[in-house]
C-alpha cells in the first residue's frame, strides 16, 4: 500500500489531496453528529458554499444523510471511513512517526493522530476516540480501569461507546480531585466513562491537596481504605500528561509553590508529581490515590498532545516510559526534535 501511494502523490497529487479533503469531512461529521452544515463549516473555518458542495457530493455517494437534525454518517459512510484511516495514517505518515517516537522515548507503542491538539478541538476527540480504541483492545473482562482528570480524560470518556467487555469492568478515579472543576475531576470522568460503557463505576471523595493531618486522617477512614484497595487492583490506568506551570496554576497554588516550580525548572505534572526536563521529580503533592510507585504491573496509557506539551511528555518518560504513548502529529514532530 505504500508504494502505491507514494506513486499516487507523485502522478496524482490532486486526488490525494481530494481524498484527504473528504476524508476531513466524514471524520467531522462522524465526531459531532448530527451536525448542521452551518456547524460544520464553523468548525472545519470552511464556507457555507464549500461546505454545501462537499456535503452534497457525500450525501449522492451514499455516505451520509441529511435530516431536519443534522448530517449523520450512514452504515456505508462509517465503513468507508474506517477503511480511509488506515490509507490517510500511511499517506501523512503517521504510522512511521510512531514507530520512530516510540524508539526515541523507549515506550512500547506509540499511536499518532493527525493535527495540533493546541489548536484545533476536533484533535482532542481523536486523542480520545484512538485511547479509546486501545483500551478496547486491552482491558478483559471484570478488570478495574484507573483514570485521571484533565480536560484530554475528559474528551477520552466522551468518546466510550458501549462495549461487551467493557461493561464487566468498574471504572474508578487514580485520584482525590475535588479541588479541580467538576467537569475534569477523576470522578465526573469515570462516571462518564461508566455511563457510556455500561461498566460499574466507584468514586473517591477526597480533596485534592491535603494537609499532614487531614491526609492520615482521611486514609484511616473505612470507606476511603476500601476504595484505595479497589483503585491499586486497577489494571490499567489511564492518565494525563500537564505542564507544570499550568497545573500549578488551574489548582489554584500558592504563588510561593509556583515560583519554586520555576526555579526548580519544572516542565511536567503527572499523577500528583512535577518533574524537570530530565525527568527528576523535584515535588510530590500529598494526595489519596495511586502513587507512581504503584505503576509496576499495571498497563500505563498516556494521553497527551499539542505542539506545547511536548516538553512535559518528553520529562515524564524520562522518568518513566508509559506503556503506550497517544499523542499527536504537532507534538509528535516536536518530541523527535528533542535530543536523546
Amino acid at each position: 500500500m505504500r508504494s502505491l501511494l507514494k506513486l499516487q502523490q507523485h502522478l496524482v497529487p490532486d486526488l490525494m489531496q481530494t481524498m484527504l479533503k473528504r476524508y476531513r469531512f466524514l471524520q467531522s461529521i462522524r465526531l459531532m453528529q448530527p451536525i448542521g452544515r452551518r456547524g460544520l463549516a464553523t468548525n472545519m473555518q470552511l464556507s457555507e458554499r464549500i461546505v454545501r458542495g462537499e456535503v452534497t457530493f457525500l450525501r449522492d455517494q451514499g455516505l451520509i444523510d441529511l435530516s431536519t437534525a443534522g448530517m449523520t454518517l450512514t452504515t456505508h459512510g462509517e465503513a468507508v471511513f474506517l477503511e480511509l484511516e488506515e490509507v490517510v495514517s500511511e499517506l501523512l505518515g503517521l504510522s512511521q512517526l510512531g514507530d520512530r517516537l516510540s524508539a526515541h522515548l523507549g515506550v512500547a507503542t506509540v499511536i499518532v493522530v493527525a493535527g495540533n491538539s493546541d489548536e484545533e478541538e476536533w484533535v482532542k476527540q481523536e486523542l480520545g476516540r484512538a485511547c479509546m480504541k486501545e483500551i478496547q483492545a486491552i482491558a478483559k473482562a471484570n478488570d478495574v480501569l484507573a483514570v485521571m482528570g484533565g480536560t484530554t480524560l475528559a474528551a477520552v470518556a466522551n468518546m466510550a461507546e458501549r462495549n461487551e467487555t467493557l461493561a464487566s469492568t468498574i471504572f474508578v478515579p487514580a485520584r482525590g480531585g475535588l479541588g479541580e472543576k467538576v467537569e475534569i475531576q477523576a470522578n465526573t470522568i469515570s462516571a462518564e466513562f461508566a455511563r457510556r460503557t455500561g461498566a460499574a463505576y466507584r468514586l473517591l471523595h477526597v480533596p485534592d491537596q491535603l494537609s499532614e493531618d487531614a491526609y492520615h486522617s482521611l486514609v484511616l477512614e473505612p470507606t476511603v481504605k476500601d476504595i484505595l484497595e479497589v483503585i491499586k487492583s486497577s489494571a490499567v490506568v489511564i492518565h494525563g500528561i500537564g505542564d507544570a506551570q499550568r497545573m500549578a496554576t488551574r489548582r489554584h497554588s500558592k504563588d510561593l509553590f509556583i515560583e519554586t516550580l520555576e526555579r526548580e525548572e519544572a516542565v511536567a505534572e503527572a499523577f500528583g508529581y512535577y518533574f524537570d526536563a530530565a525527568g527528576k521529580i523535584i515535588y510530590k503533592q500529598r494526595t489519596i490515590g495511586l502513587q507512581l510507585n504503584e505503576l509496576e504491573g499495571k498497563h500505563v496509557i498516556s494521553v497527551a498532545g499539542g505542539k506545547s506539551k511536548a516538553n512535559a511528555i518528553h520529562a515524564f518518560m524520562k522518568h518513566r516510559p508509559s506503556d503506550v504513548l497517544v499523542t499527536d502529529e504537532a507534538a509528535a514532530k516536536e518530541l523527535l526534535q528533542h535530543k536523546a
